[in-house]
C-alpha cells in the first residue's frame, strides 16, 4: 500500500483539538459557541498532567510503546517494519500561554496523533518506527525558560537548570522538578538524545503571524527559525518618598527602566530586529515611594546570529549610560536567561515537506519561510535533521485565544504532514 493512498478521516483532528481544549483548561471566551474560548494549560499544571493522562492512554490504545523522560517528555513510538532502528519522529507541545488559543503547540501534538490514527486504521506499516512526542514546558511562560525540555534532550541546557527553574506565574513559586513530582511525571528515562535517540523531528505549527493569509497561500515550507535571546535586566536605585524627594534628588529605578525600553525599540528599528518586554516587576510597589528595584526581561531577536550580537552589544552599552544619567547612584545588570542562535533546517527534511506540499495544494499556494518564533524544533536541529510546516494564522494573532485556522487549513496541513513523515520514512530505507 502507498501512503499516498491513505484515507483520513474528516474531521476528526479538529473534534480531537476542541475536545481537548474543553477539558483541559478553555478559558477566554471570545465568540458565542462551545469553540470559540483559548485555552489556558500552563506547563506541569493539574491541567496539563490531565491532558498528559489522556494522550498517554490514547497513544498506547494505538499499540504504542511509551517512554517519560526525566524531564517530563513524553516519546509514544509507533511500531514499524525495523523496530530497532531510530524513529522518525513527530514532536510540539500541548502547554500553553496563560492567554492562549487553541491551536499554538497542540495543533503539531495532535495532528501527529491523528497521522498515527491514519496508518493504523489503513492498516499501513512504516518501514521505521514514528516517535510522536509532547515536549515539555516549549512556551516558557511558568517557568521562564522556552523550549525548555527539548533543549535538555539535545543537551544544549543542563538538567539540574532546569529542575530549579521557579515559577513566575503562582503566588508561592515552585520549581520544575517539584512539579514534575506532583503530577507524576519525573521518568525514568534519561532526557538524552544519545540514550533516547529519535532520526528526524518534523513539526507542524500554526504560522503566528500574517504572511500566507496575506498572501493567500496554504502552507508554509519553514526552512529555519531566526536568533533570538532573552535577559533580565535589574536596576537599582533607592526607595524614597514621592513627595519630599526633588527630581533632582531621586535614585528612580523605574525612570530609568523606562527609558532603556524606548531605548531597545530605537536600537531593535536601526538593526533591523525585534525588542519586546513581557515580564516587568518592581519594589516596593506603594503608590507613594520611588520604586528602588525593577527587574523586566527583554526578549531580542533577528533572522541572523551577527545581527541578534549587534543590538545586544549595543544594548549592553546604552543601559548603563541611561543609568548613569537618569539619577543618583542608579545601577544596572544583565543576567542571561537563554539564546537560540539562528536556525537553517535540514534540506533532506525540507525537501520532503516542500514536495509534499506542493503535491497537495500547488505550487502557487506554498512559500518558503523562516520562523519569528522559536519552538522545539529549534533544539532537535541541533541533533537531528528537522524541518516544519506552517498553516496560515487568521489575522496572524497567537498567544491569544482568538488564535484561529480554520477546518479547511487544518486538514490541509495534517495531510503534508502525514505525506512528508511518510515520505521520509521511505527516503530512509533508499
Amino acid at each position: 500500500m502507498s501512503f499516498r493512498s491513505l484515507t483520513i478521516k474528516p474531521g476528526r483532528l479538529l473534534n480531537t483539538i476542541h475536545e481537548t481544549a474543553q477539558r483541559f483548561g478553555a478559558k477566554g471566551v471570545w465568540g458565542p459557541e462551545s469553540t470559540q474560548t483559548g485555552v489556558c494549560r500552563l506547563s506541569l499544571s493539574d491541567y496539563d498532567k490531565g491532558v498528559r493522562d489522556w494522550f498517554v492512554e490514547q497513544t498506547k490504545s494505538l499499540g504504542c510503546e511509551v517512554k517519560i523522560d526525566e524531564i517530563g517528555n513524553i516519546f509514544a513510538i509507533y511500531p514499524g517494519k525495523n523496530n530497532d532502528a531510530k524513529p522518525t519522529a513527530i514532536g510540539s507541545h500541548l502547554d500553553t500561554q496563560p492567554t492562549g488559543g487553541r491551536y499554538d503547540g497542540v495543533l503539531g501534538v495532535l495532528s501527529g496523533l491523528e497521522v498515527l490514527r491514519t496508518i493504523k486504521e489503513n492498516g499501513f506499516v512504516p518501514n521505521y518506527p514514528i516517535a510522536l512526542i509532547n515536549w515539555t514546558n516549549e512556551e516558557g511562560a511558568r517557568f521562564p525558560l522556552s523550549i525548555m525540555a527539548s533543549s535538555v534532550w539535545s543537551e544544549q541546557i543542563p538538567l539540574e537548570q532546569a529542575y530549579k527553574l521557579q515559577s513566575v506565574t503562582d503566588i508561592d513559586p515552585v520549581t520544575v522538578e517539584h512539579e514534575l513530582k506532583r503530577i507524576g511525571y519525573l521518568g525514568p528515562v534519561k532526557a538524552s538524545y544519545k540514550t533516547n535517540p529519535i532520526a528526524a523531528h518534523f513539526e507542524i505549527h500554526i504560522e503566528q503571524g500574517p504572511v500566507l493569509e496575506d498572501a493567500n497561500e496554504k502552507i508554509g515550507i519553514v526552512i529555519g527559525v531566526q536568533a533570538y535571546s532573552w535577559f533580565k535586566v535589574r536596576v537599582y536605585g533607592k526607595a524614597q518618598h514621592t513627595g519630599t524627594t526633588p527630581l533632582a534628588a531621586r535614585s528612580d529605578a523605574i525612570l530609568a527602566a523606562s527609558k532603556m525600553i524606548i531605548k531597545g525599540n530605537e536600537l531593535a528599528k536601526k538593526h533591523n530586529c525585534l525588542f519586546s518586554v513581557g515580564v516587568f516587576t518592581l519594589k516596593p510597589a506603594v503608590v507613594n515611594v520611588i520604586p528602588e528595584f525593577v527587574e523586566f526581561i527583554i526578549d531580542v531577536r533577528n533572522v541572523k546570529d551577527d545581527g541578534l550580537s549587534a543590538i545586544l552589544e549595543e544594548i549592553k552599552d546604552e543601559f548603563p549610560k541611561i543609568s548613569k544619567e537618569s539619577g543618583r547612584n542608579l545601577s544596572v545588570e544583565f543576567e542571561l536567561i537563554y539564546t537560540s542562535n539562528a536556525v537553517n533546517f535540514h534540506s533532506d527534511c525540507i525537501n520532503c515537506v516542500r514536495d509534499s506540499a506542493i503535491s497537495i495544494v500547488g505550487k502557487d499556494k506554498v512559500r518558503e519561510m523562516i520562523s519569528g518564533a522559536g519552538h522545539d524544533s529549534c533544539a532537535t536541529n541541533s541533533r537531528v535533521p528537522t524541518s516544519m510546516i506552517f498553516i496560515p494564522s487568521k489575522n496572524g494573532v497567537s498567544h491569544n485565544p482568538e488564535e484561529y485556522s480554520s477546518p479547511e487549513e487544518i486538514h490541509t496541513g495534517l495531510e503534508v504532514l502525514l505525506n512528508a513523515v511518510l515520505q521520509y520514512d521511505a527516503f530512509r530505507s533508499n
